[in-house]
């Protein structure tokens, strides 16, 4: 099923024929893409994004991150939570979440450590996510006491 596929062509005719295109329609082609594992799509529509001009939120960048993640794109899952923080977005769990989990699926788990760490300082309560996506990590990084 390609739905991002449609989201996209949808967003084009939505510029061929004048209808004011906002956050919300980008916001829903980045997330079908990241459902698609579109990562590549989902960086080129947050870049038309700041081209535009428009409103980024948490959300957008949540699931480029997740698109990224599942692209298994753990730099720049890491270079978009960069620029998140440059813009003043404050992450989420979801974005620690997906962030921990890129990491993880790139063997980075020195990198899932250190991003649980953050989101503790930034006083977020890890979830049932987040202890899976860590410990999934610290599996793939042969990490095995770090894991129980």
């Amino acid at each position: 099923c390609k739905l991002w596929s449609h989201a996209l062509h949808v967003l084009a005719n939505m510029h061929l024929h004048a209808v004011c295109v906002d956050t919300v329609a980008y916001s829903v082609c980045i997330s079908a893409c990241e459902k698609g594992h579109q990562w590549r799509q989902a960086l080129n529509i947050l870049s038309q994004m700041w081209q535009l001009h428009l409103q980024h939120d948490t959300v957008v960048y949540n699931s480029t991150i997740s698109a990224c993640e599942k692209g298994s794109q753990w730099s720049a899952a890491l270079r978009l939570f960069a620029e998140m923080r440059w813009s003043g977005l404050l992450p989420d769990t979801t974005t620690f979440n997906a962030l921990i989990r890129a990491c993880g699926r790139g063997w980075q788990w020195e990198r899932s450590l250190c991003l649980f760490s953050k989101m503790w300082q930034a006083s977020l309560r890890p979830n049932v996510i987040t202890c899976n996506s860590l410990i999934s990590a610290c599996e793939k990084g042969l990490q095995w006491a770090l894991a129980r």
